[in-house]
């Protein structure tokens, strides 16, 4: 099965992240992501072709100065609004 994931958008609400960490953020979403949707493929994309967004609902931040920590967190969280 192959599975091809465009996030057009990622809004995080009250976090930014500097410029000189988005590309280790950005890293860091797209590897657990990869990683997840490696060993767990969502029921609730087995029968459908594409979906406009999800929620990734709230999460806890354990460290915003960590940009890899903080994309596997992100990354985590989108996936779980997969299975919402």
């Amino acid at each position: 099965m192959i599975i091809n994931i465009h996030i057009e958008r990622l809004i995080l609400d009250g976090l930014s992240i500097p410029y000189h960490h988005q590309e280790r953020f950005q890293a860091a979403v797209e590897t657990e992501l990869g990683n997840l949707f490696t060993n767990n493929v969502p029921e609730s994309l087995m029968h459908c072709s594409a979906l406009s967004e999800i929620s990734a609902g709230d999460i806890q931040l354990t460290d915003e100065s960590d940009p890899v920590g903080l994309g596997q967190e992100i990354g985590r969280a989108v996936y779980g609004g997969f299975s919402q």
